[in-house]
């Protein structure tokens, strides 16, 4: 969808009157976008909703009448849209906030801790989520996963030991990584994902995924081993990087400067990962708005890695991927359904090759 001819037309639902306004008066100071309502509860929202006709709504969590997420269950159900959540960041609104997601919400934006201070990054987060919900494709809800027994037992331990898959996401991406990983089996090769998500989050989305997956999945931390069987999630407020050590591998965290406006940055990880022995490296590129990561991947690829993108059509934005494949780094496109089992094949077809 294009929206070159006119601008993005936004409605705010949010129960706190002090919220409304900082989200109307940030939309509304970009050029490309307006906010054309601003509602306290779902209910009016759902009014506006009918009167007005938005492009894109951002919906809060918690509100009198029905809450966030019955809301959003209603709407993915009966009139599907792009909805950017707005969460703040204690531990239970977490565990809400991915269920959102879940159900087709398209983005998640962390409310602001610190009251002024760090405004004009905040807007330019928010600002920047919007557009990329406005160019997506909304979903219908996600059937509940389960436990995941691998499709295919694959090679024993020993011959993908040397092995590493890395994966960076971002709109869209939290399902798309989850629909990736649920089909790893125990034994499979380490995995190091960055995933553009807000600090406050990933935790619980790791733990979501270790509920859900037969690998262990965890929130990384700096210096600890990668194992065959883990993934490891970049933590919301570091890059996570791929580094040798000893005859494995390790993860290091770095809370430098945000890379094409991310931290954790999916080119962070894919460059350190080139570094680090590009030949034993699987790379996949999912779903998300912008060219983080495509840099990266064309180094994998160049040093001898195997790269594979998600295609346009299992895509909720196809920015990433596309602008990976423009950039001449991905060797496969395929549609997300089929990566986790490409994935396999080729490990099976390195371990044969080793032994």
């Amino acid at each position: 969808m294009s929206f070159a001819a006119r601008k993005l037309r936004v409605i705010v639902v949010d129960d706190s009157a002090v919220m409304r306004h900082l989200l109307c008066e940030i939309i509304d100071a970009e050029p490309d976008m307006e906010a054309i309502g601003g509602a306290s509860d779902p209910l009016v929202a759902r009014e506006m909703i009918r009167s007005l006709n938005p492009d894109v709504i951002t919906l809060d969590m918690e509100m009198p009448r029905m809450d966030g997420l019955e809301f959003l269950e209603k709407l993915m159900r009966l009139r599907p849209m792009p909805v950017v959540m707005v969460s703040a960041f204690a531990e239970t609104n977490s565990e809400v906030a991915l269920r959102a997601l879940e159900l087709g919400a398209m983005e998640l934006v962390a409310k602001p801790k610190n009251g002024a201070s760090g405004l004009a990054d905040y807007a330019v987060e928010v600002t920047t989520k919007i557009r990329a919900a406005a160019l997506g494709r909304p979903k219908l809800p996600a059937v509940p996963a389960r436990a995941a027994a691998a499709p295919h037992a694959g090679p024993a331990k020993t011959a993908w030991h040397d092995n590493v898959i890395v994966i960076g996401a971002s709109t869209g991406g939290t399902e798309a990584v989850k629909d990736v990983l649920v089909q790893m089996p125990a034994n499979a090769p380490g995995i190091l994902v960055a995933q553009h998500m807000p600090e406050g989050f990933t935790r619980s989305f790791a733990a979501r995924l270790d509920s859900l997956c037969a690998i262990s999945v965890k929130e990384a931390v700096d210096g600890e081993r990668v194992l065959p069987g883990h993934a490891y999630i970049a933590p919301g407020h570091s890059h996570l990087m791929l580094k040798k050590s000893g005859g494995g591998y390790a993860t290091l965290l770095s809370q430098s400067e945000p890379v094409n406006r991310h931290r954790p940055s999916v080119d962070v990880l894919f460059r350190s990962a080139a570094r680090s022995g590009a030949a034993n490296v699987l790379a996949v590129i999912l779903t998300g708005m912008g060219k983080d990561g495509a840099a990266g991947m064309a180094e994998l690829r160049s040093k001898g890695a195997y790269t594979y993108a998600q295609d346009e059509a299992s895509c909720v934005v196809f920015g990433m991927p596309k602008e990976a494949i423009a950039q001449g780094g991905v060797e496969e496109i395929l549609p997300l359904a089929d990566i986790a089992s490409a994935l396999l094949a080729r490990l099976a077809v390195a371990g044969s090759a080793r032994r």
